[in-house]
């Protein structure tokens, strides 16, 4: 995906956040006068967007902090300082580690959230990229998840590593990463399953999983990967919390983005979570996951159209 149609795309994708509690913020920024009236403004505005209070309050506290240090006095220069620290906040600090021999990479979260749409997505822009991709059906316990997983790997074109239905889904993920060593794939994605477990079997099932992955091939590295809705917004942030700690998480798909007009949830994700976003959904299209770029998703958000 070129760098046009990907911001294309993202402008697209954000087009209900953008019109709806951002397009207020712009339009303060843009006419408003920096005072304490502003201010209260521009936290009211990031909270009807969902980003939160508590990081609304922060942003607004990091933005009359920099203004006075950089003797902002313009609300339109105020704008471009809100932006840059926006941005700072959505910043991993590294990118994803793939590499591996194979790179593995887990894909966790509850029935309902895309979960395995955006395994077949990820397994899209993964083979786009020119690397071979192997899928892991890890997730036994829900009837039928090995089938809707199996006609995406065939729509997708990537072959697929499955049991029986109720099978140890740690057994189902060590044949596909030893089957990935001995085939030189590069990335393995695993289903995990879909239930919101109690947190100590949550752990203990996923612990088994990665000691799955370090057995077959010491080589792997692994990546744990939580899939959230944007449309649920703050309240999938609440819900994740311990679904993370339990299951070692390192990193978000955040999915539906287009779906919402309160896609400012996502400059509160790595606040709250710890985690970066790292890839988001923004349509049902099989092109429509992308990485996720703190800039690009900045400059779309406060794009004047």
């Amino acid at each position: 995906m070129g760098l046009f149609s990907r911001r294309e795309k993202l402008d697209e994708g954000l087009a209900k956040t953008r019109k709806g509690f951002f397009a207020g913020i712009l339009e303060m920024m843009n006419a408003g006068s920096i005072d304490d009236s502003f201010y209260d403004d521009l936290e009211d505005q990031l909270i009807l967007a969902d980003a939160g209070a508590d990081e609304a309050s922060r942003l607004v506290t990091a933005l009359r902090q920099r203004v006075r240090a950089e003797h902002i006095k313009t609300a339109a220069d105020a704008l471009a300082a809100l932006k840059a620290i926006i941005v700072e906040e959505l910043k991993a600090d590294g990118p994803m580690d793939l590499s591996g021999h194979p790179a593995v990479i887990m894909v966790i979260g509850v029935n309902g959230v895309g979960k395995t749409t955006s395994i077949a997505k990820l397994a899209r822009l993964y083979k786009a990229q020119g690397k071979s991709v192997l899928l892991a059906a890890g997730d036994t316990f829900r009837a039928a998840a090995a089938e809707q997983l199996g006609i995406w790997a065939d729509r997708v074109g990537v072959p697929m590593v499955r049991h029986g239905e109720g099978a140890d889904p740690a057994a189902v993920v060590f044949d596909a990463v030893q089957s990935a060593a001995a085939k030189g794939v590069d990335i393995v994605i695993c289903d995990t399953a879909g239930r919101l477990h109690t947190k100590h079997n949550l752990m203990a099932e996923l612990s088994k999983v990665r000691r799955s992955v370090e057995k077959a091939c010491p080589a792997a590295s692994v990546e744990t990967l939580l899939v959230l809705d944007a449309i649920t917004g703050q309240n999938a942030i609440s819900q994740a919390a311990q679904f993370i700690e339990a299951a070692g998480a390192s990193g978000i798909i955040l999915t539906k983005l287009d779906g919402t007009a309160k896609g400012g949830s996502v400059i509160s994700v790595k606040q709250k979570l710890g985690l970066p976003v790292r890839f988001v959904g923004v349509g049902e299209g099989m092109d429509d996951l992308m990485e996720f770029s703190a800039e690009d998703f900045t400059e779309a958000l406060f794009a004047e159209h």
